[in-house]
């Protein structure tokens, strides 16, 4: 069986890769960029904020076993979609919070579960999520794919990605893989 795709952008894909790949049910997740106007951008490209795109990770999962909706609720629990083009220490276009939708389904979703977020008043600021198709997704270069797996120890992962895991393991416990 062919599994479902979902694509996010919140900061640095290193961060947002690291929370996603400890649920149950996501079999994939491959950093790359979208969003942007250059074809096939490097990383250096895209740090530069001159393409257009935003670090993303594209998910493969199966609905199965974790919804598009559960991927929303992690997606919004690790990151903060109040502040514009940035995440913490990370500031500029290609760190921006993003939905890119697959499907019409997808979109309805993302966009019902922010209206909710803002009605819910959650957040002291008005969620910044850009929601849009997906167009082109780009993998990225090869080192930095399974970067926090690889690097445990880097400063900047310890910082950053590790409280994004542990908070995945803590709150979202029921959809940990095993």
């Amino acid at each position: 069986m062919t599994g479902e795709k979902a694509t996010f952008g919140g900061g640095c894909f290193w961060c947002i890769e690291a929370a996603f790949e400890e649920l149950d049910g996501v079999t994939d997740v491959t950093s790359g960029y979208a969003g942007g106007h250059t074809e096939d951008p490097s990383y250096r490209e895209v740090c530069s904020g001159n393409t257009g795109h935003a670090e993303v990770v594209q998910l493969e999962y199966d609905p199965e076993t974790i919804t598009y909706e559960e991927l929303l609720e992690v997606f919004f629990t690790v990151h903060d979609p109040t502040q514009l083009n940035r995440q913490g220490p990370d500031v500029g276009t290609q760190y921006r919070s993003i939905v890119l939708y697959h499907d019409d389904e997808q979109r309805d979703l993302a966009e019902s579960y922010v209206e909710a977020l803002d009605e819910e008043g959650g957040y002291d600021d008005e969620v910044v999520t850009e929601i849009e198709s997906l167009g082109t997704f780009y993998r990225a270069e090869e080192k930095h794919q399974n970067y926090f797996a690889k690097n445990p120890t880097d400063a900047y992962c310890s910082m950053h990605a590790q409280p994004k895991v542990e908070k995945v393991r803590e709150k979202f416990r029921e959809k940990v893989k095993a």
